[in-house]
């Protein structure tokens, strides 16, 4: 397929949603599929079909607010239905073209227009099983145009100025790591797009694989071409089937397509992918122990250098880059480097992609400029702490990252900033924490979750992170000691220094930000007994309270 043959799809498939006088999405990610959207589609077909009226009825990926899901879209008239059943159809299709739906249309303006979307922008707008409806959206244009008019050292270059850094939570620049394995010496050259999302409350990369694979594809296929490389791995939870899915009819629609295989655009080069299924296993969002596990090995992690970008899958080059930052580079390449520049803060270019959780109204999927204030994300377009509780902290980065207390929330979302405070952006997940969270049960939490996910490679971590969970029990169920407290920071600093991967390097970072704002509630646990939030069960022994 070429880009004359391209061009004449998105023109039959714009031509052939023109003829209908109405467009409605229904989410079908899995938010709204546990909630029966699939159903609520149906319907709407159906009543469609009795009105008499034309509408295209489209399934969709995530619309970002899932908190009001099931969403539907009526595209050309920017109607947005919210918390939608089956049983509201024949109403929703009876309003199309007059006055919306009285106490189903969803008002939070300031949840969308406060957003700026690249990642997400055919996310709720096309059919993510449909390569004709992406091809509309011009997909795989930047795919053709850079393997017929640019030459590889292009790409890389193009990627290199727009300053994008990876997305994956260690905002390591992109073109870098690019052209790192492009200049890498080697017979055959691999592609990973890590779609190993593990964190606690991050659905993020789900999100984009249920919504818009194809976006996904064509990035990896750019990346290949500007590296070298003919052979793609996309690493995939298992507990994602509904993103296994899609991924899987889009790498079969675009080989039929001539879109991956052997001789895209008519050219030499040749770039297949592959899905990969992950077990689960946390450690391997770290790039090498998830090429072991691709490898059909034990999924840990092993000291580097070489790196994977000089000697990576069966030893051969090797790069990975998450599935976020995939999706933004065909965007560069479409609208130029100097457009996704112009985005974001000084050192931390474009958007990012947040999973909104934890005590906030508007819980879901934001896409926000790089230098955004992080109160802004929250009292806007989170639309604040629900119940009258007042805002506490944040965490962002997951089990990697930090709690970041309320007055210092005014600080911009960039990778510098972040890490600045104790925290880091991770891969974009970011939980909301209200007056009824205790910081040192929610370190507990997370501290938890790393020792259970740890591999056992490597004692610091093995041990370490063993011993820190004793610890904050002991601390939670009031039978700890200052004692106990300073041999807590130690831990802290031998975990972080003598680990061998980012998981243990990066474990202590939620005790160690929670001690640093948060000392106060260690005091009152140790000292008086007494969890502030009411959370944690004081089962001190009477000789103790003596």
């Amino acid at each position: 397929m070429n880009i004359e043959e391209l061009e004449q799809i998105a023109d039959s498939v714009r031509g052939a949603n023109a003829s209908f006088d109405h467009e409605v999405n229904v989410c079908m990610g899995t938010g709204c599929l546990s909630q029966h959207s699939d159903r609520l589609k149906d319907a709407l077909a159906k009543a469609a079909d009795a009105s008499g009226k034309k509408v295209l009825v489209r399934r969709t990926g995530c619309m970002g607010l899932c908190a009001a899901g099931p969403l539907v879209l009526v595209d050309r008239e920017h109607v947005l239905y919210q918390h939608s059943r089956a049983e509201y159809s024949e109403r929703i299709v009876a309003g199309l073209g007059g006055e919306p739906v009285a106490g189903l249309q969803c008002n939070l303006r300031e949840h969308f227009d406060e957003q700026v979307h690249i990642v997400l922008e055919n996310s709720g707008r096309i059919d993510p099983e449909k390569i004709d409806d992406y091809i509309a959206r011009d997909g795989y244009k930047a795919l053709l145009t850079a393997i017929t008019e640019m030459k590889p050292d292009d790409v890389v270059r193009q990627i290199t100025e727009s300053g994008l850094r990876g997305r994956g939570g260690g905002g390591y620049p992109t073109g870098l790591k690019w052209s790192t394995v492009a200049k890498a010496v080697g017979d055959q050259k691999y592609v990973i797009c890590n779609g190993d999302e593990g964190d606690p409350g991050a659905f993020m990369d789900r999100s984009v694989m249920e919504s818009d694979p194809h976006r996904v594809i064509e990035g990896m296929a750019i990346a290949g071409f500007a590296v070298s490389a003919s052979k793609g791995f996309v690493y995939v939870r298992a507990e994602y089937p509904l993103a296994v899915s899609r991924l899987s009819t889009c790498i079969r629609d675009a080989r039929r397509r001539g879109l991956l295989g052997s001789g895209i655009g008519g050219t030499t080069f040749n770039f297949d992918v592959e899905i990969r299924l992950g077990a689960g296993a946390f450690v391997c969002g770290e790039e090498t122990a998830l090429i072991a596990s691709i490898e059909g090995k034990r999924g840990t992690p092993r000291p580097r250098p070489p790196y994977p970008a000089v000697s990576g899958l069966f030893d051969k080059p090797t790069l990975i880059n998450n599935v976020e930052t995939f999706a933004n580079i065909a965007p560069i390449l479409r609208k130029g480097a100097r457009w996704f520049a112009s985005i974001g803060s000084e050192r931390s270019k474009g958007t990012k992609v947040f999973a909104l959780t934890g005590k906030i109204n508007n819980t879901g999927l934001v896409e926000v400029p790089m230098g955004i204030k992080l109160r802004h994300i929250i009292e806007v377009i989170g639309g604040g702490v629900p119940d009258g509780h007042t805002l506490k902290a944040v965490q962002t980065g997951g089990p990697s990252g930090g709690c970041i207390p309320a007055d210092m929330l005014d600080i911009g979302v960039s990778y510098d900033a972040l890490i600045g405070v104790g925290s880091m952006m991770g891969s974009g997940g970011m939980i909301v924490m209200d007056d009824t969270s205790c910081m040192v049960n929610v370190a507990r939490f997370f501290i938890e979750f790393c020792m259970t996910e740890s591999c056992g490679k490597c004692i610091p971590c093995r041990a370490g992170t063993a011993q820190m969970y004793t610890l904050l029990t002991r601390i939670c169920d009031g039978s700890a000691t200052m004692d106990d407290l300073a041999l807590l920071e130690d831990l802290c600093a031998t975990v972080k220094e003598g680990s061998l991967c980012g998981l243990g390097q990066t474990a202590p970072n939620p005790v160690l930000s929670t001690l640093k704002y948060f000392r106060d509630e260690y005091i009152e646990h140790i000292v008086h007994k007494r969890c502030p939030a009411g959370v944690c069960s004081m089962q001190v022994p009477a000789e103790v309270m003596a």
